[in-house]
C-alpha cells in the first residue's frame, strides 16, 4: 500500500483554519468577557440603554437590522456584544451575534477577542450557519455598512437601505424573523469633517475603503479638558430601541417580488418604530427617516 505523505507546515496551517473558520461563524461566546467591568464604565459614560418593545421567543431565529451605523457603533456594541445593559435578562433564551467585517477574523488574538463577545463574520456562510443551527439565535447586521459611517453627522437620519435587500433574502431562505432596531443618539456623539465628492480627500477615502473595507473618517469629539476638542465621544444618551419582530415564511429560493415585498414591510416597520419614539429621544416631531 502506498504511504500517505505527512502534511507540510503550510498544509497544517490550512487545515488549522477550518476549525477557526467555523468558530468565527458561530461566534463563540464567553460570559466572562461579555461581563467585563469595562463595559459597565462604557455604558455609564454616555449612558447607553436598550429598550424592548416586544418579547423575542427562543423558538425562532432572528435577523436584526441595526440602524444607523454611526462612527463607531457604540450602541450596538454595548447592547449586543456585552452584558452591560442586561441583554440576557431582557431577552432570555436569545443568543446575540453582531456581524462585522470578515477580515477581522484573519488577525490572531483579535479574532478570539471578537468571538468571545459573540461577534461573527458578516459573510454569507457565517450568517447561514447561525440561522440554520438551532433556535434562539439573533444575528445583527449593520445594513448601511461603512458607507453610512461616512454620512454620520449630528441631526441626520439618512439610512442606506433602499437597495440593501440581501439581508431580507437571507431571512426568507431561513424563515428567520426580521427585527428592526434604531439607535437614537448614535450619530450625535461625534462631529465629522465631510468632503466634497470631487475633492482629493474624498477620493483618498474611497481608495482607502477599496483596500481596507471601511472609510477613513475624520471625526472629533471632546478633549480631556473642558471646552477642548479631542477623540473622546460626547457623553450624550444612546438608546437602542428593539422593534417588534416581523415573521417571514421560509422560502428556499425567494423571487425578486417576494424579496421586494418583505423589504418594503421592513422599511415600514422601521419608520413606525422611529416615529413612535423620536420625540422621546431628542428628535423633532417633523423629522423623518430618509432612505437612500
Amino acid at each position: 500500500m502506498p504511504c500517505l505523505k505527512q502534511p507540510t507546515h503550510f498544509q497544517s496551517l490550512i487545515l488549522l483554519q477550518w476549525p477557526l473558520s467555523y468558530l468565527a461563524m458561530c461566534g463563540r461566546h464567553s460570559a466572562w468577557v461579555r461581563n467585563w467591568c469595562a463595559w459597565t464604565h462604557l455604558k455609564n459614560y454616555f449612558p447607553i440603554t436598550i429598550l424592548k418593545t416586544k418579547d423575542l421567543s427562543p423558538k425562532h431565529n432572528y435577523l436584526m437590522g441595526v440602524h444607523p451605523h454611526g462612527i463607531l457603533t457604540f450602541g450596538a456594541f454595548c447592547n449586543f456584544c456585552t452584558e452591560a445593559t442586561g441583554f440576557s435578562k431582557i431577552f432570555p433564551g436569545i443568543t446575540p451575534h453582531l456581524a462585522t467585517l470578515s477580515w477581522f477574523f484573519k488577525i490572531p488574538l483579535v479574532r478570539e477577542y471578537l468571538m468571545a463577545k459573540g461577534v461573527c463574520s458578516v459573510s454569507q456562510p457565517a450568517i447561514d450557519y447561525l440561522l440554520s443551527h438551532g433556535t434562539g439565535n439573533l444575528v445583527g447586521i449593520v445594513v448601511g455598512g461603512v458607507g453610512e459611517a461616512l454620512q454620520s453627522v449630528p441631526n441626520t437620519t439618512t439610512l442606506i437601505l433602499q437597495k440593501r435587500k440581501g439581508f431580507v433574502r437571507t431571512a426568507l431562505q431561513h424563515g428567520a424573523h426580521l427585527v428592526p432596531t434604531f439607535t437614537f443618539g448614535e450619530t450625535e456623539v461625534y462631529e465629522q469633517v465631510l468632503f466634497h465628492k470631487d475633492s482629493w480627500m474624498y477620493k483618498f477615502q474611497s481608495c482607502f475603503r477599496s483596500i481596507f473595507g471601511f472609510y477613513f473618517c475624520i471625526f472629533y469629539g471632546r478633549g480631556f479638558c473642558q471646552g477642548s476638542n479631542g477623540l473622546l465621544p460626547y457623553s450624550l444618551p444612546i438608546i437602542t430601541v428593539v422593534g417588534e419582530p416581523l415573521p417571514l415564511p421560509k422560502i428556499e429560493k425567494p423571487s425578486r417580488e417576494e424579496v421586494d415585498k418583505y423589504h418594503a414591510l421592513y422599511m415600514d416597520a422601521l419608520c413606525k418604530l422611529f416615529d413612535q419614539h423620536k420625540t422621546q429621544y431628542g428628535c423633532s416631531a417633523t423629522q423623518k427617516l430618509l432612505f437612500v
